[in-house]
């Protein structure tokens, strides 16, 4: 009978351990969701510089709810989610551009958050140094999610029944603040880990049947005759895909027409100005990227390299999602990239074949996370 008793006990325990896993106990006691602790599906990428275990799982939770609560918005309709979506490989393909309060079309496509623990500057120009800080510059953003000020924000969510002792439980007695908000935030966000793709599995766990011999073949042209590796860095032990820094491509880039000359008939022309063309152009200011930041004329039209990681999940590409498809990028650059000053000398004509950019395009594909559907199941578990 003992023996039963105690069979029966731990048969009980390890149900209820997986079902907190699993959310199924979720509810009005909010059971934390679990923080996914760097193992296999960390395959690939390097140690973290900054330990995501700081956090604690009600912090995660706390920042997971925070993430997808549309209340944060100004007039309650916008939540970080909706710009980027679990399923969208944490952006956003169904516009070229973010959309902000009441529709308004943004400047930028929305950056991806898979892996961001690694990041070092984030957003496309870099201008915030740290997870902490990425929440509030879209929080106060007039055109994103239009909060006057913290305060104003604050205030109200700490009126919210749901909220209430929440921070104080996750940060040991802090209340709910500018910085306990940003740093639940950034907790959720950092548990947003994706590697462990086939190229992983190919090269760092030497499974030499993970990638088709055309992935291969599309991995020695990103390695060799397309230069893909001067900014998106692979190394003998980890791949970020990404260098970190900034670079012109002259993605999306429209040079500034003086003047043009028609001709009306036969030997006949006439000179169109700019104002006779205004109609015609596109009203969106330039934007110059990191130049906007650093104010260095070097910087002008300059964008943060993107990791290529689970990069088939993110269409459409460039900062301004100006190419739909990994074949436009891949076209993009074999061309030698865009017209605007100051392009980065990497960039020039690659003379790549059919065959070799259709491998290339293969080989990208093959860098989705094992990881993504475990992510996704735990951003949309019941809370």
């Amino acid at each position: 009978m003992t023996t039963r008793f105690v069979l029966t006990g731990v048969v009980l325990l390890a149900t209820l351990a997986l079902a907190t896993y699993f959310g199924v106990l979720r509810g009005p006691n909010r059971v934390p969701a679990p923080t996914p602790v760097l193992g296999v599906e960390s395959l690939g990428l390097p140690a973290l510089v900054t330990a995501a275990s700081v956090a604690s799982p009600k912090q995660v939770e706390l920042g997971r709810q925070l993430f997808f609560d549309r209340r944060l918005s100004t007039n309650g309709t916008l939540s970080c989610a909706m710009c980027h979506v679990p399923e969208e490989g944490f952006t956003s393909n169904a516009s070229k551009l973010s959309l902000g309060l009441e529709g308004v079309s943004l400047r930028r496509n929305a950056p991806g958050l898979l892996n961001v623990a690694w990041q070092t500057l984030l957003f496309h120009d870099g201008r915030e140094p740290s997870l902490p800080s990425v929440a509030w510059s879209a929080l106060l953003h007039a055109d994103e999610m239009g909060n006057p000020s913290p305060g104003d924000l604050l205030a109200r969510l700490r009126t919210w029944p749901d909220y209430a002792g929440r921070f104080e439980q996750a940060f040991e007695g802090r209340a709910a603040s500018k910085d306990t908000l940003g740093e639940a935030v950034a907790a959720y966000l950092r548990t947003l880990v994706a590697g462990n793709s086939r190229f992983d599995q190919w090269r760092y766990a030497a499974r030499a049947d993970a990638l088709t011999p055309l992935e291969q073949r599309g991995f020695t042209v990103f390695a060799g005759a397309g230069g893909c590796t001067a900014c998106h860095a692979v190394t003998e032990q980890t791949a970020l895909f990404a260098d970190g820094a900034f670079h012109v491509t002259g993605a999306g880039f429209t040079p500034q027409v003086k003047a043009i000359s028609v001709e009306l008939a036969a030997g006949v022309y006439t000179q169109l100005k700019p104002d006779d063309l205004s109609a015609f152009a596109d009203p969106r200011a330039p934007d110059f990227g990191r130049f906007e930041i650093t104010q260095n004329a070097a910087d002008r039209f300059a964008f943060k390299t993107p990791s290529l990681r689970n990069v088939s999940r993110t269409a459409p590409y460039m900062h301004d999602g100006s190419l739909a498809s990994l074949e436009e990028v891949v076209a993009f650059y074999n061309q030698g990239g865009g017209d605007a000053p100051g392009k980065s000398a990497l960039l020039k004509p690659l003379n790549l074949t059919a065959e070799d950019q259709r491998a290339l395009v293969t080989f990208l594909k093959s860098l989705d996370s094992q990881n993504l559907p475990h992510l996704i199941s735990l951003a949309r578990a019941p809370g």
